[in-house]
């Protein structure tokens, strides 16, 4: 429950990433001892990624931000499509138990429905390793006859997903794989990182070429995971559409910087420091000509539906082309009924901006939509109403609680739902 209309003000401390402390918690089960990932964010993503390890064999404990993994004999080498299908990047511990055991068998992963996300790409990397696949019930049987082994692999699109698999594959192989065309996000830089410090050879992560030399065994390590430069998007966006104030602590402003040459756009300035990042807001933000989604260094995706929110009480007309997912308009409808004036044609959305939201009843669609119609609910007026939290619990730790911090009329309460 949300009473838009207050400017935003005051500092948040912005959690470890959910799209780094995923493949890293899936490559904790690559090393031999215990593990300790630090910064790691309460999210029910990373609940069950936790919950993945545990049916596998690791003992895992979660105290506060600080999880704990222990691999010693694993007992499965299957994931059940029950806890595959709690989240939508649960795909990572295919290359995971595969470079551990030589087998594995999983099913489609679950989560966010942005349209198709084909799992085709992983395998056809991983079948150039020695990694052989059969389809039986819906499950996909998983298996190395030959052992894994370094190859040449040319990816037709950056999946991060994909870049992640074969790195967690790669690590233990022998011999050299060389990955062209791979993802750049900052969070392959650091799962890479992670690796890294467990004894793992990899170079050229965050570039296009990523090489990584197979070692005999990796040992657990004490890692801290970057802060999540995606919720520290959102947080800025708070504040920009409520015309307010906000700083942002424990960030960086590298892995934003796809994205705040468009929040300048809007007339918001920032102040950049070593650990933090001032946002002020202007009264009124203005329109931004054009934002492209693309792989990473360009604008991401995550950000897309955040700056649709914003800009939708922009003075002028900004233009948004989605190219990453086929589906992710899907919160437009919402910010429509609460006064937006959104043209979609296929891939381009037009936003005219409108002199104020108003507050209404909508459901979250997706994770990042969700985020947007919190937003949205911030900036209008009168009180907006957002169901279906299970999304937005998936990425953002308490978001009530950190927006309540800096002076929003925001919470949670129980309902029929």
């Amino acid at each position: 429950m949300i009473e838009g209309g207050t400017p935003l003000e005051g500092e948040i401390f912005l959690h470890g990433a959910k799209n780094s402390a995923l493949p890293i918690l899936a490559a904790a089960l690559l090393c031999d001892g215990e593990t300790v990932l630090e910064n790691c964010p309460r999210l029910t993503d990373v609940f069950a990624a936790c919950r993945i390890l545990t049916h596998l064999g690791c003992r895992c404990v979660m105290r506060e931000h600080c999880v704990t993994v222990d691999v010693q004999t694993l007992k499965s080498h299957t994931v059940p499509e029950t806890l595959m299908q709690e989240m939508r990047s649960s795909i990572i511990f295919l290359g995971a138990v595969l470079g551990r055991t030589g087998s594995c068998r999983v099913s489609y992963p679950g989560g966010c429905e942005l349209g198709p996300r084909p799992i085709d790409m992983h395998l056809e990397a991983l079948r150039k390793m020695g990694v052989h696949f059969s389809v039986c019930g819906g499950q996909l049987d998983c298996t190395v006859p030959s052992g894994l082994h370094g190859a040449r692999i040319h990816l037709p699109f950056p999946s991060v997903g994909a870049t992640e698999n074969v790195l967690l594959t790669a690590v233990l192989a022998s011999g050299r794989t060389v990955l062209h065309n791979a993802a750049r996000e900052p969070e392959i830089v650091d799962l890479a990182s992670f690796l890294r410090s467990c004894g793992a050879r990899i170079s050229g992560d965050g570039e296009g070429t990523i090489i990584i030399e197979g070692v005999k065994k990796l040992t657990g390590s004490h890692y801290t995971i970057m802060p999540d430069r995606i919720a520290g998007i959102t947080y800025l966006g708070a504040a920009a559409i409520t015309g307010g104030t906000v700083c942002l602590r424990n960030v960086h402003a590298k892995p934003l910087e796809n994205v705040l040459p468009a929040l300048e756009q809007t007339g918001c300035r920032l102040y950049p420091e070593p650990d933090r990042l001032h946002l002020l807001a202007p009264r009124r933000l203005r329109a931004v000509s054009s934002i492209r989604t693309m792989p990473h260094p360009g604008f991401p995706t995550d950000a897309q539906a955040i700056f649709m929110a914003m800009l939708s009480v922009a003075d002028g007309v900004s233009v948004i082309e989605e190219n990453i997912f086929e589906n992710r308009y899907r919160h437009v409808d919402a910010l429509v009924k609460m006064g937006a004036k959104i043209h979609v044609s296929g891939r381009i959305a037009v936003v005219t901006g409108v002199r104020t939201l108003s507050g209404a009843a909508v459901a979250a669609t997706d994770l990042r939509g969700g985020a947007a119609m919190v937003l949205a609910g911030l900036g209008a007026q009168g009180k907006t109403e957002v169901r279906q939290l299970a999304h937005l619990d998936r990425g953002y730790e308490a978001m009530e609680t950190v927006l309540q911090g800096i002076g929003a009329h925001i919470y949670r309460t129980e309902t029929d739902e």
